[in-house]
């Protein structure tokens, strides 16, 4: 989901997104890098060979890259740079054969492992971010397809890489959202547009000699390189449409349609809440909701938004109501969404608690990563008995985090620099303690509820 800074609640530009693994358990960490000077050094893929020389510079950022590194890769996923511009890679898309056979994909090139680590310690902008990855992928390649959100405290971009060295990027207007799911999504591309527009070089030419456009009229990129087949209506296209179905409900659309549009505007301002709640939605009160007592031929026909292998959902908010050195915020959520809480961190901080930092590969009693995945567990084995409590208890720990925010901001008004920097970090670590706590209460609490009901039990008559 991506959110201009008009279209929100408060003036804050906001990219947020679901990482979702193969499997269940792909377990995660959250890192802060620190900036880098006069670096000498080569990154190494582990999944697919691709190598490249670091820029000797860069700032310092934020990631919540794999425990299993050698296994699984890095993938970095999201995060800010010290520069306030925030980042999260990647949400998959796929090219079409059409243009595939054209531009095929290059194995060694700049995947999803390493494309975080490779752009976010180096940019300026989120414009900066998507020329910078566009010659990234000009010199390298890319082995698969990708869609790519950038934010700064303007702008909001979305850039989808879909063969082997083509892509588009497109602005998102200020007075409006999107939202997508691994499928092209950007539509009609303006090429005498370069402040909403960029695409690599050669595109448009590409497109004509390889007779790739299906249209009589216009460059349509989900046309002329996406895909439009029955895995989409059933894996992606339902998400984009519950979505804009919560954001502008006065629109009548079907969850299997090929022409969702990509840029909306809705007649209410939209808050992290509210990008939160899609963001763990798994088709609340409609007839497709595999936790509903409803009929068994529709609740398992489309894909959820939020799943049991959604490793981690975030956030990234930049507010301009506040000072620039305290108005980047993460929003992050380590167990799955639908049950979880998101917890917000100060992106100016120079560290991260070691309860996220420090994930072990194996269920443990001390890691927040197992620590939410655990309340996830015990609310969906008893849905129906548990999910009010989940609500209530979510409620107030959203109401716990505005007022923390609030807090943090008065008590550090008149503090700057590095003081301010400390003083931020140290609010990160306090604020994971505190619920820590609240967690493993209402951890405990679920646990002995769901002790009551077990099946294994019997009431014998007294008078027998």
């Amino acid at each position: 989901m991506l959110v201009g800074k008009d279209a929100s609640i408060d003036g804050s530009t906001m990219i947020a997104r679901n990482d979702d693994t193969f499997l269940p358990l792909t377990p995660q960490r959250f890192l802060m890098h620190p900036a880098a000077t006069n670096r000498h050094e080569t990154w190494k893929s582990t999944q697919n060979g691709f190598q490249a020389e670091m820029p000797e510079n860069g700032y310092r950022y934020q990631e919540t890259p794999n425990v299993e590194v050698k296994k699984e890769g890095v993938y970095a996923e999201s995060g800010f740079n010290e520069k306030n511009v925030g980042m999260s890679a990647t949400e998959s898309v796929y090219g079409n054969c059409r243009a595939l056979a054209f531009d095929p994909l290059v194995k060694d090139g700049l995947a999803e492992d390493s494309l975080q680590s490779m752009v976010l310690p180096f940019i300026d902008s989120a414009r900066d971010g998507v020329k910078y990855l566009g010659n990234l992928i000009k010199k390298f390649g890319s082995p698969e397809g990708n869609g790519v959100l950038f934010n700064d405290k303007n702008e909001v971009w979305y850039m989808e890489i879909v063969t082997g060295h083509h892509w588009v990027a497109q602005i998102i207007p200020d007075d409006a959202y999107a939202i997508t799911a691994n499928q092209v999504a950007i539509q009609q591309v303006d090429f005498n547009d370069s402040n909403n527009f960029m695409y690599s070089d050669g595109i448009k030419e590409f497109v004509d000699k390889y007779h790739l456009n299906p249209d009589k009229s216009g460059f349509n990129f989900r046309h002329i390189f996406g895909t439009d087949n029955e895995k989409d209506r059933h894996y992606n296209t339902p998400r984009v449409w519950f979505g804009q179905r919560i954001l502008n409900p006065e629109i009548k659309q079907t969850p299997t349609s090929s022409n969702l549009p990509f840029i909306c505007h809705t007649t209410h301002k939209i808050s992290v809440e509210d990008i939160e709640y899609i963001l763990g939605s798994h088709y609340n009160e409609t007839v497709y909701d595999p936790l509903s007592r409803g009929n068994e031929d529709t609740k398992y026909l489309f894909r959820p938004i939020s799943m049991n292998r959604t490793q981690n959902s975030h956030v990234l908010q930049i507010r301009n109501d506040v000072a620039q050195d305290r108005s980047a915020i993460m929003w992050l959520c380590f167990g799955v969404p639908a049950f979880s809480p998101y917890i917000l961190f100060f992106a100016n901080a120079t560290d991260t608690d070691p309860t996220y930092s420090d994930t072990p590969v194996h269920c443990d009693d001390v890691s927040a990563y197992w620590m939410y995945r655990k309340l996830s567990v015990l609310v969906e084995s008893h849905y129906s008995e548990f999910i009010q409590d989940d609500v209530d208890f979510l409620t107030n720990t959203k109401e716990k985090l505005r007022s923390h925010i609030q807090e943090t901001l008065d008590e550090s008004s008149q503090l700057k620099g590095a003081d301010l920097t400390t003083d931020l970090t140290e609010q990160n670590h306090q604020l994971v303690k505190e619920m820590r706590i609240d967690v493993e209460h209402f951890n405990h609490q679920l646990f002995e509820k769901s002790l009551n009901l077990s099946k294994l039990t019997f009431n014998m008559d007294k008078n027998l």
